[in-house]
């Protein structure tokens, strides 16, 4: 997951909280408030104290207003660089603190912290209500827009020229005074919902903990009962066993328990988190969040507030949406109705007049895995520790990119986080990237990537190198054993460093311009996961932590034959929470509902989905959607997995994986580019052509591999009207 930033970047990042207090920090001059002497310009994380976050969001706030005030009496005819230039310059203090308040929401949260975005978010809105709203400030926007074929612009100033008008337009300028004042009241109550919503999951992800004695753990294996019994001890439990709501706590439990209650018991509450109508429950949220959003869509001219997010996106269009989502769900439920029914002769030996239960799934699924497989999980952790898996993304970025990774001494936020230099080709900085892998009580679940400093030039033209992190939550190393990863972690962190590399790869000349659509942010990330288990990767990476062994051709060969195993579940439950997704956002008229029951109905009465599976995230705790930034969006991940499959086909044609020129027009053509140009026009440059949907479809394996002809649009769904001409207009 990418965290989707712009230049309001405080308005767009996820809302949690803030870096927690170190006892040996010291209150000293606010450090945002002076130039950073820190090495690589990173943020001085050992000096910046919750107390600074609102005086320096007050004085960028104000030096900001400064510089709007600066445009509007300029009495000169507006152009290009006295209006758009100048306005792409502001406030850069306030996104600089925007970006490490953000970042550090997420990592460490504490109470203190809670607070203080509470009363923060809801005065960033309405800052940046007063700039977007601002009719002096878009009268000479416009005025430029007016004559912008007359004005000899470049295509970057045109493309941002654009993009800064269309901006404006979608935050509101065209509405009158009244409209106005109502979109900034519903801009601050989002605001503030999105913080409560995050704090209540939070909360919820904390509470439960269960706690077993050793006779309650069969069939765990050693590495997940040494992980329960270290947090256990970690909370002065002894001769005790902890299972928590963390995804290496519930999954292996899931996976491996032979005790069908207990599995019961963590499975309904992680299902249950944010509704079950405690202080934490987050249903009316849900119901605040679609009226106001829907709301703001029909002042601004929409439908639906999913039909006002897919108009500014690749994709035009919720139809667009629909038409790719519709044609995935059928076989993908079709092939996990199939594996229910392998599973189910399994279930049946142990419970014959048992009914098999979602929580089973997990269970079964190994089990059949090994017999149809003769593979499972615990053979093949040991081949990927969490260094090992570091290097080979490590490795694998130097063999495309040539670029290297220097370790370094710097502030850090944690003491569990750790920094890289990274350096290009010809050994010139490049950037700075972060890394905190494991799960802490003040961390948000899940894993995500984001940038400390945004990749920028100076006043005197010279590149300001970006600083980026990576956040995740993988299993815990123990005293006996080094972190040792799933196959699912090992291919997040694939994910992850892809989103880095697009960070890091920045080469955009305005800040405007750093933005790309949201369903096409994910294709940087996506692609780099067809080189994770690769055998002419995992040679290189996949390494037994304690004989040095590389990973034996025979596992690697099971691993290839069951790489479709289980993908009708995998698809049906992403495509689940996807289409609940543009659902509820479809909404045109906003009554009260109850959520788990339209949720039901859209899924469960209307699709056919099966009781066995669960939507990967039910609304109650569907973070990117309510407090994430993929409201009507989470479908990015699947109109992405499109173009990511098609770009991985690239090398495959090639015939050599790591075939540098694919890769530098990769870079170059596409990750360099920020939002320079519109998504499509970036990955046609780097392709050729438009992307064929086949690879995706053939990757899940939802249609057979025999060649189709490609349809007028290259496989894609047949997107709005306009959907093709986005790209900047000719000089």
């Amino acid at each position: 997951m990418k965290r989707i930033a712009g230049l309001f970047i405080f308005m767009l990042l996820p809302l949690m909280t803030t870096v927690s207090c170190d006892s040996a920090k010291k209150s000293t001059e606010n450090p945002f408030f002076t130039e950073w002497d820190t090495p690589y310009g990173v943020p001085p994380f050992d000096r910046i104290l919750p107390e600074h976050y609102m005086p320096a969001f007050e004085r960028g706030m104000s030096l900001q207003m400064a510089e709007i005030d600066a445009i509007t009496s300029n009495n000169d005819e507006p152009t290009f660089e006295n209006v758009v230039l100048a306005y792409d310059n502001s406030g850069k203090m306030l996104a600089q603190t925007a970006l490490v308040f953000g970042m550090l929401c997420e990592a460490d949260n504490t109470p203190e912290m809670q607070a203080l975005q509470e009363q923060a978010m809801p005065l960033l809105a309405a800052h940046a209500d007063r700039i977007l709203l601002d009719e002096k400030l878009f009268a000479k926007i416009k005025a430029v827009y007016d004559r912008r074929e007359q004005l000899g612009l470049d295509a970057e100033q045109m493309r941002l020229l654009q993009k800064t008008y269309d901006g404006f337009v979608r935050a509101g300028a065209l509405l009158d005074a009244e409209q106005k004042e109502r979109l900034k009241a519903i801009n601050e109550e989002l605001s503030l919902a999105a913080v409560k919503f995050g704090n209540n999951l939070l909360a919820e992800n904390n509470a439960f903990v269960m706690e077993l004695d050793k006779d309650q753990l069969d069939g765990l294996p050693s590495g997940v009962r040494d992980q329960a019994r270290e947090k256990a001890e970690a909370m002065g439990l002894k001769d005790k066993y902890v299972f928590t709501l963390h995804k290496p706590s519930w999954i292996p439990f899931l996976t491996y328990s032979t005790r069908r209650d207990l599995r019961e018991r963590i499975y309904k509450a992680y299902l249950a988190r944010g509704n079950s109508g405690n202080a934490n429950d987050n249903k009316q949220l849900i119901n605040d969040f679609i009226r106001l959003r829907t709301e703001k869509a029909h002042l601004l001219g929409y439908s639906s507030y999913a039909a006002y997010v897919t108009a500014d996106q690749m994709a035009g269009t919720p139809q667009a949406v629909y038409a790719l989502l519709d044609e995935i769900w059928t076989p993908a439920l079709d092939r996990a109705k199939a594996e229910l029914e392998e599973m189910t002769a399994l279930f049946q030996n142990d419970y014959p007049n048992g009914t098999f239960e979602s929580w089973d799934w997990w269970y079964y699924a190994e089990k059949l895995r090994k017999k149809n497989y003769d593979l499972n999980e615990e053979m093949l952790r040991p081949y990927f520790s969490l260094s090992n898996v570091q290097s080979g993304v490590f490795f694998l970025a130097n063999r495309l990119y040539g670029i290297t990774f220097r370790p370094i001494t710097v502030p850090l936020y944690h003491p569990e986080a750790s920094a890289y230099e990274v350096l290009d080709a010809d050994e010139s900085h490049l950037g700075v990237l972060y890394f905190d892998f494991f799960p802490r009580d003040g961390k948000s679940q899940g894993a995500w990537c984001g940038n400390y400093v945004e990749q920028t030039y100076d006043a005197d033209g010279k590149r300001v190198a970006p600083v980026v992190s990576i956040v995740a939550n993988f299993t815990r190393p123990t005293a006996d054993a080094p972190a040792l990863l799933t196959l699912d972690e090992t291919e997040t962190l694939f994910h992850e460093f892809g989103h880095a590399l697009h960070f890091l790869f920045h080469d955009v000349k305005y800040r405007g311009l750093s933005v790309v659509e949201g369903d096409f942010v994910e294709l940087p990330s996506q692609v780099m996961e067809n080189w994770a288990f690769e055998p002419e990767v995992l040679e290189h990476y996949a390494v037994h932590y304690r004989t040095n062994e590389v990973i034996p051709q025979h596992l690697v060969e099971k691993l290839r034959r069951s790489e479709l195993f289980n993908q009708g579940f995998m698809t049906t439950e992403l495509m689940a929470a996807t289409l609940s997704d543009l659902d509820i956002h479809s909404i045109t008229e906003y009554e009260p509902f109850d959520p788990v029951a339209f949720e039901r109905n859209a899924l469960n009465e209307r699709r056919g989905l099966i009781p066995q599976i669960e939507p990967r995230y039910h609304y109650p705790y569907f973070a990117h959607i309510f407090n994430g930034g993929y409201s009507a969006g989470y479908y990015f991940y699947t109109w992405a997995e499109v173009l990511d499959k098609d770009a991985f086909e690239a090398f495959r044609e090639s015939g050599d994986l790591f075939n540098r020129q694919i890769a530098h027009d990769f870079r170059y053509k596409l990750l360099a580019r920020g939002g320079s140009e519109d998504g499509m026009s970036l990955y046609r440059a780097f392709r050729g052509k438009d992307p064929d949907k086949r690879a995706m479809l053939l990757g899940r394996g939802l249609i057979e591999p025999e060649p189709e002809p490609a349809d007028s649009l290259g496989g894609m769904p047949e997107p709005a009207e306009g959907f093709r001409v986005k790209a900047v207009p000719e000089n």
